[in-house]
């Protein structure tokens, strides 16, 4: 009777899955984690230095650089929650996975990078009230509101996902287990299912154009109210100035969304996509914009350039 009621469990759901990586190209795993790894790496170096320069010194506690540390935090939270398993899938052929870590690690990718979206949109904001209102900035943007608005960008993330969670738990998988991805998200788990996952397929789609689709379009509303305040200013040094601090901050949305909305399309209504370009794609809006913004903030950003450079040749 009590091996019955396991076998049942376990038929409803699967005690492990096992992520076969990128299926047909298992014999070029090795070599694929080599940039991959060093991709990471360089991700965790650059952000790593962003977060010290700016807690380290003051005169860079100011709202700009505070919502950049809160991007910074992003980007090592969201390539740490797929690149370790990825590579110990690649390197070591540690391919399985318990269900509740499965889960886990679905909830963490699709929470953070809702987490990121709504810091992109904090940080279009900062610019918009920097070059706007420039008079009001400091009373709108204090330390209190930031902290807000910092607990907002979490709290939205995490409510928007959680229901994953649920609609995940109430599908029975029917002996399936494997996932031919090199993480868990949340349509790859459910596509595993043996019953309906239309509810799935039309919550993730609410989500991804309702909270991602309306950031896009905010950013990109702040952004030609921007355009029209820089093109009044009187100074063309000052319009430099400010195109320079917006040009960085429009490559990294670039970044973040082209790669991310590529991969949620292609996902579900690119049927003639190799799999294997999905999974590549799928780990690359994860990876690349975690290693390009600290290099596009550290280029284009006079004080982090200066900083870092004083940084590693220690001349502060």
């Amino acid at each position: 009777m009590l091996s019955a009621s396991i076998l049942n469990d376990t038929t409803f759901h699967p005690s492990i899955f096992i992520l076969l990586g990128i299926p047909g190209m298992q014999d070029q795993h090795a070599l694929i984690a080599i940039p991959f790894c060093s991709m990471y790496i360089l991700a965790l170096v650059g952000n790593s230095t962003i977060l010290y320069i700016i807690m380290t010194d003051r005169a860079l506690h100011e709202p700009m650089y505070l919502f950049l540390c809160l991007l910074s935090v992003t980007d090592l939270v969201l390539c740490s929650t797929t690149l370790p398993k990825m590579l110990m899938i690649f390197w070591f052929g540690l391919h399985t996975i318990s269900y509740h870590g499965c889960l886990t690690q679905m909830f963490f990718v699709h929470a953070i990078f809702a987490t990121e979206s709504a810091v992109l949109l904090a940080m279009a904001f900062d610019r918009y009230v920097a070059i706007c209102h420039p008079l009001h900035y400091t009373a709108i943007l204090n330390a209190t509101m930031i902290g807000k608005i910092g607990l907002a960008c979490v709290i939205r993330g995490i409510l928007f996902v959680f229901p994953f969670i649920i609609l995940i738990e109430r599908l029975p998988f029917c002996g399936h287990h494997i996932i031919p991805h090199t993480y868990c998200e949340h349509m790859g788990i459910a596509k595993l299912a043996c019953a309906s996952i239309k509810p799935n397929t039309i919550y993730g789609l609410t989500v991804a154009l309702s909270i991602t689709g309306m950031d896009v379009v905010l950013i990109a509303t702040s952004y030609i109210l921007i355009l029209q305040a820089v093109l009044r200013l009187p100074s063309k040094d000052a319009q430099f100035r400010a195109f320079s601090t917006c040009g960085a901050h429009i490559c990294v949305i670039l970044v973040f969304y082209i790669p991310a909305f590529f991969s949620f399309f292609t996902h579900r209504f690119g049927h003639r996509v190799p799999p294997q370009v999905h999974i590549v794609l799928a780990n690359l809006y994860l990876l690349v914009p975690p290693v390009l913004n600290p290099l596009v903030y550290g280029i284009n950003t006079k004080q982090i350039r200066l900083r870092i450079w004083g940084f590693f040749t220690g001349k502060r």
